[in-house]
């Protein structure tokens, strides 16, 4: 069985999001990290956001993971484009070959989650791959 952190897929939803993911990861990031960034469809409904801008705040999430991580693995990078979040990050991570799925939570209320669905649950539960959830490491730890 190969480690289960040698090839991560990482996802990421903004710069914030990526420096909180790459401050968990470090520690045992292993050959190479996948950063991924989905691009949420309304699926027929008004987007919150044009797509380009989206594509910005998903590089500016990858240039996070690439500053923090690039020196110590390779970096790679990918958006994705669906109306179900967990789906296209697991369809990135079967596209690279990913050894697994790693992710810090993001914050929301339970009311929020409700409503919106949680990937965070979707991720853990519906994967066909490894999925390892890292707790939010604050910059003084």
């Amino acid at each position: 069985m190969s480690d289960v952190f040698e090839r991560v897929l990482l996802p990421v939803a903004n710069d914030d999001d990526a420096e909180a993911s790459c401050r968990a990861i470090e520690p045992y990031v292993g050959a190479s990290v996948v950063a991924c960034n989905v691009v949420e469809k309304a699926g027929g409904a008004p987007d919150k956001a044009s797509v380009e801008q989206r594509e910005l705040v998903a590089e500016d999430a990858f240039a996070v993971v690439r500053d923090r991580l690039g020196d110590v693995t390779e970096v790679e990078t990918t958006i994705r484009y669906d109306t179900d979040v967990a789906d296209a990050i697991f369809d990135a991570a079967a596209d690279v070959d990913a050894t697994a799925i790693i992710f810090t939570p993001r914050g929301g209320s339970r009311w929020l989650r409700l409503l919106t669905g949680d990937v965070a649950m979707d991720l853990v539960n519906k994967t066909d791959r490894p999925v390892v959830v890292l707790p939010d490491v604050s910059e003084e730890e």
